[in-house]
């Protein structure tokens, strides 16, 4: 009798992550021993995009760039609720659509609350 669940199911995807493993671990192997062993003072130093360190890197900023990203996120965010209603919409019918809106409109308040506090404004 056939079993819908059975190990020989999984079969294929064991042998995928066994062979994409050997491929990983062989790869590597094969490139320690046929790869060149030239270590140099210079080769050791920490490379930082190839360009030299000028200055302090901790030097203060404007908190408005961190505003601009979290609010950025909250807003985009957004998309990932509105994305399942649209893709169900005729389901949900007049219930899902007041739900939405409810929703936009909680979003909205959000968004002119934060235009009326001067949050995404640069030059004050």
């Amino acid at each position: 009798m056939y079993s819908a669940n059975g190990p020989i199911d999984y079969l294929p995807i064991i042998i995928t992550v066994l062979v994409a493993g050997g491929f990983v671990v062989t790869t590597m192997f094969v490139s320690n021993i046929l790869g060149p062993k030239r270590k140099n003072k210079t080769k050791l130093d920490p490379f930082e995009c190839g360009i030299e360190s000028q200055g302090n890197a901790r030097i203060p900023f404007s908190v408005k760039y961190f505003l601009a990203a979290i609010l950025f996120v909250l807003f985009d965010v957004e998309v990932i609720f509105l994305y399942p209603w649209a893709v169900d919409f005729r389901t949900l019918g007049m219930a899902g659509l007041w739900e939405m809106l409810s929703y936009m409109a909680v979003i909205l308040i959000g968004f002119f609350y934060i235009l009326k506090k001067g949050a995404l404004k640069w030059d004050h």
